[in-house]
């Protein structure tokens, strides 16, 4: 018997090494709490010398004690991570054993077709099938939609924006929504086209749509970093950045949300090619950061709401990100953001922090949101969409719809509350 079942280990050897390394060798992501400074500069260490991708916080210089951490550890440094956090002490938490198996998992089953149903907005779309939704859309609501490219990218990617405009009221207002400014927030872009596909369906069915859309103009911009989005589609997953190249740096790309001209580059960002929060070379430096600000320099006077669409964190966020000064109508965002969160958690029961960005968060910046509130647009708002780090930017595809609903709910509410303040009172008749 014993001769048997050593002959069955020896056949089966090759199989079950091969199952052992699958098992031992997985993309993980940790959760890790240091408690002394000594551990705070170890894990400074592991993510700025070894193989891994800082989720939470965006650099390590934002890494303190007492503070959860949330770090992607490709298989390759697995075992050099675990040793060093044994090592030192360090407590930790697997949050995803198989980052692998869901990003599979995302990028799995995807239909280029939006006339498939809603199902096509519950799935993750390459940027391939959002230029073919972007023009497909124009062609099928050409009495709503129109599509405006105000760039390109580094790598001469164009950047459209859809404008929804349902009448020529004179001297309409608008709102500006911005989605996947850092390329690996993949539920942004989604939620992009979540909310053009909402407003076309439920224009005539839905009363706060068709009050938002009577009443505003929508400018959409389902991907502002295309380059990098294409990068996380073919060649890493977790890449943030854009991807313009520098004469003085091996380092690729630029954080785009350190590039606007709003205390660029000071405490916050950084001038070092190869961190993740590099500001760039000056302000606007970037071909997709400066097309988005000449195309609001020119309707300044017109938008009257700036928000941009992150992940993940769940916060709803306005200016300042880039000084703890609070801005003149601080009261009056803190007021809105409020509410939003208020509704968020009684339909959906899920909770948003919310507040200015520099205080909730920690100082950024250089960031798009504080650039439009100095511009002159004085709702000025970020979104962080789902969730709180269970599965961070690898969200599934199964979350999508309440992730979007969420965000919904919040656009709405601050786009009908400002269309209530400013909107000029109607004359007797």
């Amino acid at each position: 018997m014993k001769a048997l079942l050593i002959l069955f280990v020896l056949m089966n050897l090759d199989k079950l090494l091969k199952t052992a390394r699958c098992i031992e060798t997985q993309d993980q992501i940790l959760s890790i709490t240091p408690k002394t400074q000594e551990q705070v500069d170890i894990l400074k260490n592991i993510s700025t010398q070894y193989e891994t991708a800082l989720w939470q916080p965006a650099s390590h210089q934002f890494i303190k004690e007492e503070t959860e951490v949330h770090l992607f550890v490709p298989a390759n440094s697995s075992a050099t991570v675990e040793d060093l956090l044994q090592k030192h002490a360090i407590t930790h938490q697997v949050l995803l054993a198989n980052a692998n198996e869901l990003i599979e998992m995302q990028t799995r089953n995807v239909s280029t077709d939006p006339r498939s149903g809603a199902t096509f907005y519950e799935r993750y779309h390459s940027l391939e099938d959002i230029y073919f939704w972007i023009n497909r859309t124009q062609h099928e609501r050409p009495d709503i939609v129109k599509v405006i490219l105000i760039g390109s990218s580094y790598e001469k990617r164009p950047l459209y924006v859809l404008k929804l405009s349902v009448n020529n009221r004179p001297n309409k207002k608008a709102m500006w929504i911005d989605c996947g400014i850092h390329a690996r927030e993949w539920v942004s872009p989604a939620f992009c086209l979540w909310f053009v596909h909402h407003s076309l369906s439920f224009y005539n069915l839905n009363e706060d749509m068709r009050n938002i859309l009577d009443n505003m103009d929508v400018y959409v911009l389902p991907v502002m970093n295309p380059d990098g989005y294409k990068y996380t589609w073919t060649t890493n997953r977790m890449w943030r950045k854009n991807r313009s190249a520098s004469r003085s740096s091996n380092c690729i790309g630029v954080d785009l949300n350190r590039n606007f001209d709003a205390n660029w580059c000071t405490e916050g960002a950084s001038d070092e090619h190869c961190t993740e929060i590099y500001c760039g070379a000056f302000p606007e430096s970037e071909p997709e950061s400066q097309a988005v600000a000449n195309f609001l320099r020119r309707h300044k006077d017109v938008v009257q709401i700036y928000l941009s669409i992150h992940s993940y964190s769940q916060m709803l966020l306005f200016p300042y990100s880039c000084t703890l000064d609070e801005t003149e109508n601080h009261n009056e965002l803190l007021e809105m953001v409020q509410i939003a969160a208020q509704k968020i958690r009684r339909y959906y029961k899920n909770n948003y922090k919310y507040g200015s960005g520099a205080k909730t968060i920690y100082l950024a910046p250089g960031g798009s949101d504080d650039w439009a509130y100095n511009l002159g647009i004085k709702y000025s708002f970020t979104f962080e969409l789902q969730d709180r780090g269970r599965y961070g930017f690898l969200l599934p595809p199964s979350h999508i719809s309440r992730a979007c609903n969420e965000a919904l709910t919040a656009v709405k509410t601050i786009a009908l509350l400002v269309i209530e303040k400013t909107q000029a009172p109607t004359s007797p008749l």
